[in-house]
């Protein structure tokens, strides 16, 4: 095997073990959240977490690219909110009210809410298919909602799914500002670190009740009904959770590209659902299925719809990550 396919090679292992762990990631936040910890207290410890291991690693390895220049702040305030702090909020309250697979796939429309944008609101060309892909979203998403029987989802977490696309597709807008002028391991540590701050007003660290991260969590029936302490579930979530799978996700981008490790990071809700229901029980209808079939169809089109418009100018749409992630940003020629 040449250099260039063993290059391809781990980069389809390293998208393949972002998606295992950002799936996984998704019942243990469930697990967190099950365990009594609100969702602001968790979006603001994993934030925090993130900032701090993300900061470390760049202080001890490669501290001149944390340099900011004044013209950048804006943009690190915003998407480090909207981008980090907002999605993971309403894709953590989604996941507490919803099962773990459609709150992914929900989130996962923001692509199909960009390249409408595009289209409509900058008027640059998409491919014919974006028509199709709508169709397959939305048609998707109402059997997926059951709305036949007056919306069988949760309101509120639907409603949160949406907002997490919402954030989600903005964070991919406004992305395409730091196209290669950032590497994006120093931008994932600086808008980790706006979001820790931003939570931090919201919610002061001295008013949270750490005490909470000593009690046992009950695990479910495949580990035998054993406990493990809160805290154990969130350094996972912020280690293994998010770290982690955003350094697998640049191996990935490094070797395949963002549109190969874009599609491969389509797995991401296949797998959280599957882990869900393993791990949960969270087993959904047969007409859900095909709901969940459609929505992921239409989030695929909605993936390769981009087309450079008449002035030769690309129509960008970062490779979708998850939730939460929503945890990395732009790189030299996409977004994580």
């Amino acid at each position: 095997m040449n250099n260039v396919g063993r290059q391809a090679v781990i980069g389809v292992l390293a998208a393949a073990g972002a998606a295992v762990l950002f799936g996984i990631n998704a019942t243990v936040s469930k697990l967190a959240l099950g365990s009594g910890m609100s969702s602001l207290d968790l979006v603001q410890l994993r934030s925090l977490g993130s900032a701090v291991v993300l900061m470390a690693f760049l202080l001890l390895t490669r501290p001149a690219s944390l340099k900011v220049r004044p013209r950048e702040l804006g943009f690190l305030v915003v998407v480090g909110i909207i981008g980090i702090g907002l999605v993971q909020w309403f894709y953590l309250v989604a996941i507490s009210r919803l099962p773990v697979g459609i709150a992914l796939l929900l989130e996962y429309l923001a692509p199909v809410l960009v390249v409408l944008w595009v289209r409509f609101v900058r008027r640059q060309a998409v491919r014919a298919r974006m028509w199709l892909a709508l169709a397959l979203s939305v048609a998707g998403l109402a059997i997926v909602a059951r709305v036949w029987q007056g919306l069988a989802l949760d309101g509120l977490g639907l409603l949160a799914g949406l907002g997490a696309a919402a954030a989600l597709a903005t964070y991919y807008l406004s992305s395409e500002a730091s196209m290669g002028t950032r590497d994006p391991l120093s931008l994932a540590a600086w808008i980790f670190s706006a979001a820790a701050l931003f939570w931090s007003v919201v919610q002061p660290p001295w008013t949270f009740r750490w005490s909470m991260l000593g009690q046992d969590v009950m695990l479910p029936m495949p580990f035998g009904g054993s406990t493990a302490p809160l805290g154990v579930l969130v350094v996972w979530i912020i280690v293994l959770g998010t770290v982690v799978p955003y350094l697998f996700v640049l191996v990935a981008l490094k070797s395949l590209g963002s549109a190969r490790t874009g599609l491969l990071g389509m797995a991401e809700p296949v797998m959280a659902g599957l882990v869900a229901w393993l791990v949960l029980g969270e087993l959904l209808t047969g007409i859900q299925l095909l709901g969940a079939v459609l929505i992921l169809s239409g989030i695929i089109l909605a993936e390769t719809a981009r087309q450079r418009c008449p002035a030769g100018r690309p129509v960008v749409l970062p490779p979708l990550r998850s939730s939460g992630d929503r945890e990395a940003g732009p790189s030299v020629t996409r977004r994580t």
